[in-house]
């Protein structure tokens, strides 16, 4: 089976200059950098022990922040290599400004483009996050007897399915992974159906705490004007979920003046169709990029820019996270609970189950079916219990975590 798979990995080599035309021409490629994913690596190692991290994308990545930043610590560290395969994910980590850390963009699972990668690096150990399962890495990091972990492992349901169409394929290279951290008791369990045993939870990584994230909001008197409103947020909002907080906004405005609703889409790309849409309910719409800062008819705030979610949280009181009633999946809840905020969200969160679980038993968040549970459950009173409790669970998490990790890497 692994001969089939490295056929089918050769045929996509073959035309790799083809897909790599057409993701550089979507910016979905550096220009500069994509060589890097063909193991042609500009950056020269350095003498001493290194680490290596490899996360899919952005959400990885906020993960294990605090993680680098205590490694970046060690003395007997000398490098920290961090890999991902997105844009986005890249730009994080050079904005951080590491001293140890070294990105790359994960190379093609080809065995002779991975063995040239691991030939080049010599990492001690490599420490794979959530769902990063790469057959060819994994069989040379085995042959090269570096360890292989598993850190805040995910499994779904689906994706364990499509892994047990090929029991014997999926056992094998599973095997390869030294240690697993399943982040939930469904992921452990599915490890263990997939013949792995050694296992330690040790709680899911997105809870840490990233302590010198900044809010990135250069306006400061855009957030001074909002917060003299009663506002409430509704964040990563898909199709359909931006109308159904303005019909929010319209019932709760028969009781609260003075009402803002602030709307951060998931994906700017539909602003147009969003205005539009709201426009038809006779709101009175203002956006970011107007740079406006009289809001005294405003009914409507839309973010329409990337990353500002944390600064609308620090002064709202209550957060709707989006893809949870009209679509599926759901979205990360812990930013905004950090910011004390009141946590609503739909009964679609699949991606993120565990976590709403705990945050309903903690009474940061609750689960909403309509648009009438929506308007009664917004509140404009912050819950200042939701950050101490989380800081709790994030140091707790950390520290375990880093304890696991040390020894393996000492």
């Amino acid at each position: 089976m692994f001969a089939i798979y490295q056929f089918f990995i050769s045929f996509i080599l073959l035309i790799s200059p083809l897909i790599i035309l057409i993701r550089l021409f979507n910016g979905k490629e550096d220009k500069n950098r994509f060589k890097e994913k063909f193991s042609i690596i500009n950056h020269q190692p350095i003498n001493g022990k290194t680490i290596w991290f490899h996360a899919a994308s952005v959400g990885e990545i906020m993960s294990i922040i605090s993680i680098l930043k205590y490694y970046e610590k060690k003395r007997e560290i000398k490098t920290i290599l961090v890999t991902t395969t997105t844009l986005s994910s890249a730009r994080i980590i050079k904005n951080l400004k590491f001293t140890k850390v070294i990105h790359q963009f994960y190379p093609i699972d080809h065995l002779i483009i991975v063995k040239k990668f691991l030939n080049h690096w010599k990492p001690k150990i490599a420490i794979f996050l959530e769902s990063e399962i790469w057959p060819a890495m994994f069989y040379a990091l085995n042959k090269k007897e570096i360890p292989l972990v598993l850190l805040n492992a995910r499994l779904t349901e689906k994706s364990f399915n499509r892994w047990m169409i090929l029991e014997n394929f999926a056992k094998k290279i599973f095997s390869l992974i030294k240690k697993t951290f399943p982040q939930n008791q469904q992921t452990k369990f599915f490890l263990k159906k997939l013949g792995i045993n050694k296992q330690q939870q040790v709680g899911n990584l997105k809870y840490i705490e990233n302590k010198n994230e900044t809010k990135n909001l250069s306006n400061k008197k855009i957030l001074k004007n909002l917060s003299k409103y009663k506002i409430w947020v509704a964040a990563s909002t898909h199709s359909g979920e931006e109308l159904l907080a303005a019909k929010a906004h319209i019932l709760l405005k028969e009781k609260q003046k003075n009402l803002i609703t602030i709307i951060i889409p998931r994906h700017i790309n539909r602003i147009n169709k969003i205005i539009d849409e709201i426009k038809n309910l006779n709101l009175k719409i203002t956006t970011y990029s107007s740079k406006q800062k009289n809001f005294k008819d405003t009914d409507i705030y839309i973010v329409d820019a990337f990353g500002l979610s944390k600064n609308f949280y620090e002064i709202s009181p209550t957060v709707y996270l989006g893809k949870s009633i009209l679509h599926k999946g759901g979205q990360n809840p812990l930013e905004a609970s950090r910011f004390n905020c009141n946590i609503l969200h739909g009964p679609n969160i699949e991606n993120f189950q565990d976590i709403y679980n705990h945050l309903n038993k903690l009474k940061i968040s609750k689960k909403i079916n309509s648009l009438n549970d929506l308007v009664s459950n917004i509140k404009f009173k912050k819950n200042y219990s939701a950050s101490v409790k989380l800081k709790k669970i994030s140091n707790k998490i950390f520290k375990k975590t880093i304890l696991e990790l040390d020894n393996h890497i000492n």
